[in-house]
């Protein structure tokens, strides 16, 4: 037998080729414990929306403050609907001197003057870079 390795040996001599998991076990857990902190969470708005399509397309930080409009109108922010009259106050607050982005997801459906009034209010907070999106592929 080589030497380092030693065969356990139960009480009548046998010896027992039983190999102990518990090292592996735990190293695993911290593994998954390590991923599940270090994800990186998306925000979301709160609400689905079916996003029209654009030929051209840009890919934004993920730290952007996402506004969703429903294609009934409504306008939510972090799963709270909050009118076209909370978009000032959310995004003023939210920039705080920053030059934070702001995504609009608007439904493909959603009245076009809806999604102006709602860009306004986010420019009129001092927002610098306000973006519509969409899903690329063309029309």
């Amino acid at each position: 037998m080589p030497k380092g390795f030693k065969r356990f040996q139960d009480q009548q001599g046998e010896s027992s080729g039983e190999i102990n998991i518990s090292p592996l076990i735990d190293v695993v857990f911290i593994l998954l414990i390590f991923f599940i902190v270090t994800t990186v969470f998306v925000d979301e708005t709160g609400v689905e929306v079916e996003k029209p399509r654009a030929a051209s397309q840009q890919e934004l930080d993920r730290n952007s403050i996402l506004i969703g409009i429903t294609a009934e109108g409504s306008v939510f922010y972090g799963g709270r609907e909050i009118g076209v009259g909370g978009v000032r106050s959310v995004v003023g607050r939210l920039l705080k001197g920053d030059d934070v982005p702001v995504v609009i997801q608007a439904d493909r459906r959603a009245e076009t003057q809806k999604t102006v009034q709602v860009l306004d209010e986010a420019k009129l907070a001092g927002a610098a870079r306000v973006f519509v999106s969409t899903l690329g592929g063309g029309s």
